[in-house]
Order: structure tokens, then C-alpha cells, then sequence
């Protein structure tokens, strides 16, 4: 089997390359795929999507004449986005646009046929998604840094996960187990699949004091925040997750890329104009993300008992109070 070839787009997009597709007839609608995360009633992520459906009409492709877009969502299950990336393989798209990791990975398994641009996916380096890109640094070490900064007798951090829907969970671990032997801290990966197993997993691991709680990148985690940062709250747990609505939902912290992904939408519709126009895959330009954002929540600090440093609130992007 040939190598796949891929690009990379402002932190994540890949395209594998069109192998033996018969030449669209002239003057045909072409059809592009899409594979979004999470679920399509939230307003913020509509409004990512109508950003790369704008894009392409800025740049002359128009719903409906020259090009059919399929869209479906995930709703944070990747069985879901297995059933999904199945339909839209099935009609015979002549590339995709998919949205996170879990959607790439389950395109990927699905077809090596179909050009695919992607976003929003963490490290494709060491996901296997991509040959090379410049490596992001020691960033993701930061989660238990600033852990350990705002609770100083932290001993115990769960890393909790869903492996179906955060399959690059598995390499934060290795960053933060890195990031383990001068701090004095055991890391303690929580692979969660259900809402119930959220809330029993919180509840095991507070039973030791100490305990502190890591939420990487993943739609099924991001979908249950706010109850996450009530569970942590109850029993008095600091918790710091890769996305900002969880320190605006009363999570400790958030610590994550800046990524303007209403630029990244509208980028990755270039990324499939040219592909629909011939460009080769891995003649695209790999890009990523580069600016990280520290918010922390005063008031939740204040009700779990820490005074945190100043030095630390001097970081922070943002402190809700």
C-alpha cells in the first residue's frame, strides 16, 4: 500500500491524496464532506461551520450550483462518527473537511481514497497523521505545573479521558508523566466512556486527599464540563481542562492553544478549493497554532480553600471573580 500523503492546517488538516478517481465531468457539482465534533445545537460551533461555508462562497462555491456539502455530527461518540464518516465516504465525496482527531481517525480507517483538510487535532505528528511539523514545546507539561503552583501539596493527578472520542490522550500522558519527577506528583490516567463513569471515577480518586483532576481535548468531556467542575467542586478537587468554557463553568483553570478556529474554517476552505481545483496534497503548507491561554476562576480557588500565588494570577489571560 502507498504512503498516505498529508497536509497539516493552522494546528491540524490532513489530506490524503485523490488515488484513482475518475475526472468530474465538466460543469458537474462537486461534493464536499463534512465531519463536524460535537453537536450541531450548539451556536458557537454553527457558527464555525457557517465561517468555512462562507469561505467558500467568497471564493465562487455556491450550495446548491456548483457544489453539494454534506454535513454530519458527532455528538461527542465516536461510534456516532464511525456511522457518519461511513455515509459520507458512501456519497462519494470529492473531499472531506473533518473536525478533531476522533473524526480524522475514523475517516482514515475508512477510506485512503478521499482527500481529507483537517482541524483541530492535537499533535498529528505523534498521532500518526502527519510526517512532520514543528513540534509545540513543553506546553501540555503546563497542566500539571499549574496545578502544582495553585495547590501546593498536590501528590495525585487524574488525567480523565474518553479513548474513544480523545485517542491523543494517550500521548499527553507521556507529557505529563514527563513532567512528573521534579514535581513530586503521580499521574493516574482515568479512561471514562459514560456519564456514569464520570461520576464514579471523581469520587473514587477524591477518596485519597491530595488529588488533583486533568481534562485534555475531547468532545465527550467537553460536553459534560459543567458537571465535571461541579463534581470537582463538591469534593474539593482543583481541576484543569484544555478549554476555557470549563473555568467559566467553575472549573479551577483552563490552560489551552488560542486558536481562532472561525480563521482556521475559513482557511480550510482555500485548502479544499484548491484541491477541488488539483492542487496535490502535500503541496499545501503545514501551519499550527502556536499562542496557549491561562484562565483561571478566582471563585472557585476561594471556595476550594487556595490562596493562589500572584505570580500565577500574573499569567493568567483572564480571571474570573
Amino acid at each position: 500500500m502507498k504512503r498516505r500523503e498529508f497536509i497539516t492546517l493552522l494546528g491540524g488538516a490532513a489530506a490524503w491524496p485523490l488515488a484513482v478517481r475518475a475526472q468530474q465531468p465538466a460543469g458537474q457539482a462537486r461534493r464536499i464532506g463534512v465531519l463536524m465534533n460535537g453537536t450541531g445545537t450548539e451556536a458557537r460551533l454553527q457558527s464555525y461551520l457557517a465561517a468555512f461555508v462562507q469561505g467558500l462562497h467568497q471564493i465562487g462555491w455556491n450550495e446548491g450550483q456548483n457544489v453539494w456539502i454534506d454535513i454530519r455530527w458527532n455528538n461527542g461518540d465516536a461510534a456516532l462518527a464511525r456511522t457518519h464518516a461511513a455515509q459520507l465516504i458512501g456519497l462519494m465525496p470529492d473531499v472531506i473537511l473533518a473536525v478533531s482527531a476522533t473524526n480524522l481517525m475514523v475517516i482514515q480507517q475508512a477510506t485512503n481514497t478521499v482527500p481529507v483538510v483537517f482541524v483541530q487535532v492535537s499533535d498529528p505528528v505523534a498521532q500518526g497523521f502527519v510526517a512532520s511539523v514543528a513540534k509545540p514545546g513543553g506546553n501540555l507539561t503546563k497542566w500539571v505545573d499549574l496545578l502544582k503552583a495553585a495547590a501546593p501539596a498536590l501528590a495525585r493527578v487524574a488525567v480523565m479521558f474518553n479513548p474513544e472520542t480523545s485517542p491523543q490522550s494517550k500521548f499527553f500522558m507521556r507529557s505529563v508523566e514527563a513532567a512528573l519527577p521534579s514535581l513530586g506528583v503521580q499521574a493516574i490516567a482515568v479512561p471514562v466512556r459514560t456519564t456514569a463513569d464520570v461520576e464514579s471515577a471523581i469520587q473514587s480518586f477524591a477518596r485519597q486527599p491530595n488529588g488533583g483532576l486533568i481534562l485534555p481535548t475531547d468532545a465527550f468531556i467537553r460536553l459534560r464540563g459543567k458537571l465535571i467542575a461541579d463534581l470537582a467542586a463538591r469534593h474539593r478537587m482543583p481541576a484543569i481542562a484544555a478549554y476555557t468554557e470549563f473555568a467559566k463553568d467553575g472549573g479551577l483553570m483552563c490552560y489551552g492553544a488560542e486558536i481562532n478556529v472561525t480563521g482556521q474554517m475559513r482557511q480550510a476552505a482555500t485548502y479544499v478549493d484548491r484541491i477541488l481545483k488539483g492542487a496535490k496534497p502535500a503541496d499545501l503548507l503545514i501551519q499550527r497554532a502556536d499562542k496557549y491561554t491561562l484562565v483561571i476562576n478566582l471563585k472557585t480557588a476561594k471556595a476550594l480553600g487556595l490562596s493562589l500565588p500572584l505570580d500565577l494570577l500574573g499569567l493568567a489571560d483572564e480571571v474570573i471573580e
